[in-house]
This record gives structure tokens, sequence and C-alpha cells, in this order.
């Protein structure tokens, strides 16, 4: 059964000057989020198949919405990252459903690699609650620039019977990085860590 979406929000942060300083091109950060019905809401279930049919189903419909608000093609994505907050009554593990057993392969498919593991961060919470939305380079984790986060929040969700689920995608990491680690250039791809 497909996934019973009532709202659909896109936010695009752009950032072109920190510090005083221009950036030599904007780092620009999306987050696409829906927010769905719990079908498990109220309940317990021991099978929690359907999200993680679900998880994928969105995993695809969200990476779309993200990479389209970037303007870029996917495989010009830097970063990702994948959060859920679910409404009272639900349970942490119905979103865990949603954002790990299948919200990754179709996510990598769109950004046409990524290997690296995508952050992410759940939390139980009612309307208008916020989440920090983990970001990590999306072919090596090693890179430190790409450490960071963005909050995303919808008004009026999640209700009760409801869960937020947001994907972050970037076209860049922090503007000035400068704590050392794995550079961008130094990306070897293997193995998602370096």
């Amino acid at each position: 059964m497909p996934a019973v979406i009532r709202k659909l929000v896109t936010l695009l942060d752009e950032t072109r000057r920190e510090m005083r300083r221009d950036l030599p091109r904007p780092v620009r950060r999306a987050v696409a989020c829906a927010v769905i019905e719990n079908p498990f809401a109220g309940r317990y279930e021991e099978d929690l198949g359907l999200l993680v049919e679900q998880g994928a189903e969105l995993g695809a419909l969200l990476a779309a919405r993200a990479i389209a608000a970037l303007g870029i093609p996917g495989e010009q994505v830097e970063s990702f990252g994948k959060a859920a907050v679910v409404g009272e009554a639900g349970e942490l593990e119905h979103a865990a459903a949603l954002l790990h057993p299948k919200m990754g392969a179709p996510v990598r498919a769109a950004l046409g690699k990524g290997p690296a593991l995508i952050p992410s961060a759940k939390k139980s919470g009612g309307p208008g609650t916020a989440i920090d939305v983990p970001l990590g380079h999306k072919d090596a984790a090693f890179v430190r620039s790409h450490f960071d986060a963005i909050e995303a929040r919808v008004p009026d969700a999640p209700r009760a019977d409801e869960i937020l689920l947001c994907l972050a995608l970037t076209d860049g990491g922090r503007p000035w990085p400068r704590i050392g680690g794995l550079g961008k250039a130094e990306i070897e791809g293997r193995d998602g860590l370096r």
C-alpha cells in the first residue's frame, strides 16, 4: 500500500556570504519533507514491512524533489541526510522502519552513487516539532568539511497519527571549512569512508 501523503514541503537554503566574506559560489542545501499517515498509529504492530516499503517509495520521491530544488543533476549532489518525527500515537521504531532498511537505495540511485552511510535522526513530537537533519558527504564519511546539519520543521505536522519524513541534499559543505581531515579532492570512493 503506497504512503498516504497529506503534505509535501521543500525548503531551499542558500548561503552566499559567511563572516563578511563572499563565498566563491553559494552553498545550497535542500530539504524535502513528506507528511504521511502512520498506518500503525495507536497500536503495536510486530511487522513494520509496510513502512519499510513506504520508505523506499518516499526515498525516491523526496530525492527527486530535493534534487529539483537544488537545480543540479543528482550526480553533483555532495552530501545527504535523513530524519523523521513521529506523532505521539506512534513510536520511534516507525521512523526507523521508514528511514533504514530501504530508503537509501532509491536515494543513491537518484544520485548516481553514494556509498557512505546516510546520517539520520529520529524523534517523537507534535505539530511544529523541529528536527536537525544531520549531513555527511555521500561518497566518503570522513570528509569533515561536510559534517553539518539543517533544521526541518512543518508547522502543522506531525499530527498524532502522522510521521514527518525529511531528506536533505546539498551541493557543497560548510562555508570556509578549515579543520583538516580528508579533503573532497582526496576521496577514493571505495568503501564509503574514504
